[in-house]
């Protein structure tokens, strides 16, 4: 199935600055709740994003958390009804921060009730670490509209290119030090 014919783009324009001092592209998009529409819809949102980021390792977080907040938004959200849409809002701003927002059209849930996958008692269980997944991974999570809405964020990595290249060049001219 062709990711286009998968999502539905509503709008995708250069919008005028606001909070941010940067200004930001932002597209909105929906998908059918598959989870065969899932993956490609993830790749062409990354495709989207990497226009906007500089790779710098932190692609594959935001990946990850994509993935776990359309997985929890079409599988719990949603349960699966072919009837039923996800709404995605994705800006990127010129410095390399990411904004993502998830809508499922469910009736929510409390995002504090859900079990700490971490302690011992929920170790083994095969589900309930997509929320915890996308905190790790992404700067900001929260939840909003009992739980229909997740808004993830990355923050910008401008500068984050520019400092690993410095701590890589600090770390191969120790070792050259050392070896000498």
């Amino acid at each position: 199935m062709e990711a286009a014919a998968l999502a539905h783009t509503q709008s995708l324009s250069l919008l005028p600055r606001t909070a941010h001092s940067f200004p930001f592209f932002e597209l909105r998009q929906s998908l059918p709740s598959s989870v065969a529409a899932i993956s490609p819809f993830v790749e062409q949102l990354m495709r989207f994003i990497l226009k906007f980021r500089s790779a710098d390792g932190a692609e594959s977080d935001i990946e990850m958390a994509l993935y776990e907040a359309l997985a929890n938004a079409v599988t719990h959200g949603n349960g699966e009804n072919s009837h039923k849409r996800v709404y995605v809002g994705c800006r990127c701003y010129m410095n390399g921060e990411v904004s993502i927002t998830v809508r499922d059209e469910g009736r929510g849930f409390h995002s504090n009730a859900v079990p700490d996958p971490t302690l011992l008692e929920n170790l083994l269980f095969t589900h309930g670490r997509g929320i915890y997944l996308m905190k790790t991974l992404m700067d900001e999570v929260s939840f909003e509209g009992g739980g229909s809405v997740v808004r993830m964020r990355k923050n910008s990595n401008s500068c984050a290119t520019s400092q690993g290249n410095q701590d890589d060049n600090l770390s191969h001219n120790q070792h050259l030090r050392h070896r000498g």
